[in-house]
């Protein structure tokens, strides 16, 4: 179902959540690393990540990927 909503923007609080509940901290640490998903930055300065753009993110970082 979720993979359905493929142009779906999520908030940076979304995606930590679906992902275990990992810190903010680190979310932005993988930023700064360039490791995270890609972002979109909103006029107010806000960060989204669309929703095709994690599920990639993640496929790639699946255990036996090639």
């Amino acid at each position: 179902m979720a993979r359905e909503r493929t142009g779906e923007l999520l908030t940076v609080r979304d995606v930590l959540a679906e992902r275990g509940g990992i810190s903010r901290r680190t979310f932005y640490r993988w930023r700064e690393l360039g490791l995270a998903p890609a972002c979109i930055r909103l006029p107010n300065n806000e960060l989204r990540v669309r929703r095709s753009v994690l599920n990639a993110w993640l496929d790639e970082r699946a255990e036996g990927a090639a």
